[in-house]
């Protein structure tokens, strides 16, 4: 291919005679690989790098401002439903989010707080809130009690008196990444019940995960989990109303920085001011507008056609043929495909029988990076890069990257379970493609992480062992992060049991005040009777 000795020439920058020392340091995932088991990630870059350069691919305004002293803090509070301690108004859904909060969770929140409440200070704008009136303590150490998670089935609600049979499941069971059955992988097991920032807390000295831990781009690399789970069953993302998903975000946003906070990593976030997209056609469109217009085709649809039509082209046709996704297609047939498609998909005139498989998975990994923002966003980059480069135990990644999955936009997770779904098929097929997961992890990963248009710099060099990891974590354990962890609906639950209780006083209350107003109108009514 054409760009293959210039892949070569990258990879010989990056070995260990003629790579400079990073300016931070390197992760573990990093320090494993060497030069030759990332080339066809640097590939992957350079063919990029090439369609953009020919005009294939148009640019798209990403702008950044700098985050200004307390405006991180707010802008968090509000992500995770507390926008009320920033107003200052009593409203029955902060107090309902505030009181379903663990230990963990609690503190997480004060922290953010107290730091907004100082900001604030300082820039004298208002008096704001005591962190005390809000945690409904007197003094200034305020203590706090884990709130009891119980095992609660798909729907919510948990039955008085029955206590949760268990069934162990095995991820791997529902999970062929083409891994040998014979496997010596280590097995370990999952919890739902306790949040995952309070089960750090209580982790033993003598369990604490190696600081020095590297990883392996073999498959059986990966330990199985076992996920246990009661006999009602687990609940999915697409299970709960958008309400309660909606309640699941707030929650996951601030678990995870509990989280974050009990291993001692900063939550790092990206503030993007602005991103034009087109508001029409199918590429560099954003997937909310997008949506909008394939719904007034096809109602109720919650992952793009066009999409869909790319994946169902490659799962007919594609997943057999040798290097599927890696080898790529014919630049300008891909260019020609693009404009074509552009004019006639949703005439339904494009004929689908003249798109070759490599071509197809051109203009699939083409629309994941024309999106204006990123498929797994733009906010929340920087905490995938940060999980593996921080964190070093396979199991905290995972669970991490569980709430990372939580936090997505409905849109954009629907179309990354779409997209790794396809992905494990593709693994599946190893045999006869010759794709691995760690080959799949390495060329989908600068499509995800990557800005398009924009020349690697060392620091994402750096990153490029990471990403991969990342990919390779989402395809291998993507049954586990669709599921929603029993501990965040337990909290769910006791909102939603907040709320039904706030709204039966409001309605005793009503009641009353109506029967009051009644009798005082039968008595002004009442004629008056005659002396």
């Amino acid at each position: 291919r054409k760009s293959l000795p210039r892949c070569r020439r990258i990879n010989r920058m990056l070995s260990n005679d003629s790579a400079p020392p990073p300016s931070f340091s390197r992760s573990n995932s990093q320090a494993s690989m060497d030069s030759t088991s990332m080339e066809d990630f640097w590939c992957e870059v350079e063919s990029i790098k090439e369609s953009s350069e020919d005009g294939s691919e148009e640019a798209t305004l990403l702008e950044f401002k700098p985050a200004d002293e307390g405006e991180l803090e707010a802008e968090w509070l509000q992500d995770v439903g507390l926008s009320t301690l920033i107003s200052g108004a009593e409203e029955e859904d902060g107090q309902a989010l505030l009181s379903t909060l663990t230990r963990t969770q609690a503190a997480a929140v004060q922290k953010r707080y107290n730091t907004y409440t100082q900001t604030l200070r300082k820039k004298n704008k208002h008096t704001v809130r005591d962190v005390r009136d809000i945690f409904g303590t007197n003094d200034s150490s305020p203590t706090f009690e884990t709130v009891p998670v119980s095992p609660v089935p798909s729907n919510g609600i948990q039955l008085p008196g029955q206590k949760p049979v268990w069934k162990s499941v095995s991820s791997n069971s529902c999970l062929d990444c083409g891994q040998d059955k014979g496997s010596t992988s280590v097995t370990e097991e999952l919890s739902y019940e306790v949040s995952f920032s309070e089960s750090i807390m209580v982790l033993p000295k003598s369990q604490e995960w190696p600081k020095n831990q590297r990883f392996k781009k073999e498959d059986s690399a990966l330990p199985k989990f076992i996920v246990r789970k009661s006999r009602f069953g687990l609940t999915e993302v697409g299970d709960l109303s958008p309400e309660d998903m909606k309640k699941i975000r707030y929650l996951s946003l601030i678990e995870l920085t509990a989280f974050y906070d009990a291993l001692g990593v900063e939550l790092k976030r990206n503030r993007a001011e602005r991103v034009r997209g087109r508001e029409n056609g199918l590429f560099g469109v954003p997937l909310n507008v997008l949506l909008e217009n394939d719904q007034k085709k096809v109602p109720g649809i919650k992952v793009p056609l066009i999409f869909q039509k790319l994946l169902l082209k490659l799962e007919e046709t594609g997943l057999e043929t040798e290097g599927i996704l890696r080898v790529p297609g014919s630049a300008s047939r891909v260019k020609n495909l693009h404009q074509e498609l552009e004019a006639k998909f949703y005439e339904d005139t494009f004929d689908w029988d003249q798109v070759r498989n490599n071509d197809a998975a051109g203009l699939l990994k083409m629309f994941i990076r024309e999106l204006p923002s990123p498929l797994f966003t733009v906010e929340y980059l920087p905490a995938f890069i940060t999980l593996v480069e921080k964190i070093s135990k396979i199991k905290l990644q995972l669970q991490a990257l569980h709430l990372l999955i939580m936090l997505l936009p409905e849109a954009n997770r629907d179309t990354a379970k779409a997209f790794l779904q396809f992905l494990k098929k593709v693994v599946a097929n190893e045999g006869k493609n010759k794709m691995n997961l760690w080959n799949v992890s390495m060329i989908v990963a600068p499509n995800l992480f990557i800005y398009k248009g924009k020349r690697a710099n060392q620091q994402e060099m750096q990153a490029a062992a990471t990403t991969a990891h990342i990919v390779r974590l989402l395809i291998r354990y993507q049954d586990i992060l669709w599921t929603v962890p029993s501990f965040l609906i337990s909290q769910v639950r006791k909102m939603n049991e907040a709320a039904m209780n706030n709204s039966k006083r409001q309605l005793m209350f009503d009641k009353g005040v109506r029967k009051l107003l009644r009798r005082k109108t039968m008595e002004r009514e009442r004629p008056e009777r005659p002396e």
